[in-house]
């Protein structure tokens, strides 16, 4: 604990908090972004709403507007019936017949995109499936003033390919909108009812009719991120065990040192202050001998005469 204590250490658990903090809100991220949210109940989206209220030109559709049965006044558009390719019917491959619509009272403020022009914005609604385009040939245009009822849905993405006459690949509405040069909404309907003058027409005559019911109900689950999500959680944890450790190894280290010490001081204890230390005899010179040996051979001699001090 003493060890956790010093300051050094408290800031790096500070720092280990901050960056744990950090991955856990990214783990929180990960989780919301794992199931898309869920699409509008069918009390709401099979209630008929004016397009009006639902969505205006040049704007995006949202989730919330997505598969709302919508009601919309306008008029068909000569000469815009459009094929769409590559759609199925109960198995079979054909393709969509669409036709733009004016809606009503839908004219783009000049102020908000100058080249709109005065007419009123378009919709693609689409009528009707069939099997090949010849038979789409033999069918006459929807004319005059309408009113649709029907499925709003979102549009597609463009796809590049060779042109044919006629017909898109997709039914993007950004495309449509550059071939019939007119202001065009970010959706299309799919008709369920055409009325002229509070009277049913059969807009379908000829065609099959294209269903689309509500959407699904059940929220999609992204595994993936979940899986991130928790791999944040474990990095969180991480950032704390890398603390832990960092202090456990500095406190045993301080064990060490301590026990190191301790020893040390242990065996200068065992040393006898008053034990005088023995001091081994130095070694003879080697001249030694032969200085003995020369007084020796002096002392043998005879002695000098006391007065002369010379030798007999």
């Amino acid at each position: 604990m003493k060890t956790a204590i010093k300051p050094r250490w408290i800031l790096t658990l500070i720092l280990a908090m901050a960056i744990a903090s950090v991955f856990v809100l990214l783990s929180r991220w990960q989780f919301d972004s794992s199931s898309d949210s869920a699409p509008p109940a069918p009390s709401t989206t099979e209630t008929v709403r004016p397009l009006t209220e639902v969505l205006q030109p040049l704007t995006p559709l949202l989730a919330t507007g997505a598969d709302q049965l919508v009601a919309v006044d306008g008029a068909f558009v000569p000469g815009s019936r459009i094929l769409v390719q590559d759609r199925l019917h109960d198995g079979d491959e054909g393709l969509w017949v669409v036709q733009g619509f004016a809606v009503d009272g839908s004219a783009v403020d000049p102020a908000a995109d100058p080249d709109a022009g005065t007419a009123d914005a378009v919709i693609p609604v689409v009528l009707g499936w069939v099997e090949t385009a010849r038979t789409a040939r033999a069918l006459p245009e929807q004319s005059g003033d309408s009113t649709v009822v029907g499925r709003l849905l979102p549009p597609e993405g463009p796809r590049v390919q060779r042109p044919v006459d006629g017909q898109v690949p997709t039914l993007s509405t950004a495309a449509l909108s550059n071939l019939w040069d007119r202001t065009a909404y970010a959706a299309f309907i799919v008709a369920s009812e055409v009325t002229r003058d509070g009277v049913e027409i059969p807009f379908a005559s000829g065609m099959e009719q294209v269903v689309v019911g509500p959407q699904p109900q059940e929220t999609p689950i992204n595994w993936l991120n979940i899986f991130y999500a928790i791999e944040w959680v474990v990095f969180a944890g991480f950032a704390f065990f890398l603390w832990w450790r960092l202090v456990a190894d500095d406190h045993r280290r301080s064990l060490e040192d301590a026990a190191d010490a301790e020893e040390a001081r242990s065996a200068g204890d065992d040393v006898d202050p008053g034990e005088v230390p023995v001091t081994a005899p130095a070694a003879p010179s080697p001249e030694a001998p032969m200085r003995s040996s020369r007084t020796a051979f002096t002392r043998s001699g005879p002695a000098p005469d006391s007065e002369s001090g010379t030798l007999p």
